[in-house]
Parts: structure tokens; C-alpha cells; sequence
């Protein structure tokens, strides 16, 4: 997921796209103890963006405060 994909989404979709991606990543850390992973990087991934997500929310929060 590209930066400029998470700008263009309402605060509300960004937040339920971070919990769909948290529950996801709950899931792959399942898949990954037994060994039924078969690409590990889709871990990395999906918290790079689980990462971006949150500081899109995070720059929206300061900017509202400071205006």
C-alpha cells in the first residue's frame, strides 16, 4: 500500500484498515509457527503498512490540534 493510497482515505477507513491488517497479521504470526507460511516477507509487509496507517492518523491528529 502506497502513501499516497492511505492520504486519499477517510480517517474512518484508515482506522478499519489498520484493524483489518492488525487481525491479518495476528493471523500470518499463526500460519508462520507452523509452518504453513509459505512467502514470510507478506509479515513485513503488512506491518510497513499496519505502520504508515497509523501515521497518516497520527499527522491528521496533530494537524486538527494545531489549526
Amino acid at each position: 500500500m502506497k502513501m499516497n493510497e492511505i492520504i486519499e482515505m477517510s480517517p474512518d477507513e484508515k482506522r478499519q484498515k489498520t484493524a483489518d491488517l492488525t487481525e491479518a497479521l495476528f493471523n500470518l504470526r499463526f500460519q508462520h509457527a507452523i509452518g504453513e507460511l509459505e512467502n514470510p516477507q507478506v509479515m513485513k509487509q503488512t506491518k510497513r503498512d499496519i505502520a504508515r496507517l497509523k501515521t497518516a492518523l497520527r499527522q491528521e491528529t496533530l494537524a486538527g490540534q494545531t489549526s
